[in-house]
């Protein structure tokens, strides 16, 4: 995934307290009515916890 599109999930996920796990950035992002397109590129992280944002981009670049 570009990091275009990492900006686009990352609008998602401002005010996250990390460490977060998956589970909680998606809980995140659905309260912040994030769109299908970035709740998708989040369902794609592996399981696990992210210790911040840079976390969060280099998964979902890689995913």
């Amino acid at each position: 995934m570009a990091t275009a599109e990492f900006i686009h999930v990352q609008k998602y996920l401002s005010g996250v307290d990390y460490p977060a796990t998956k589970e909680q950035l998606l809980e995140h992002a659905e309260r912040q009515k994030a769109d299908e397109k970035a709740m998708e590129a989040l369902r794609q992280l592996p399981d696990g916890t992210f210790d911040g944002p840079n976390e969060v981009s280099r998964a979902v670049a890689g995913s």
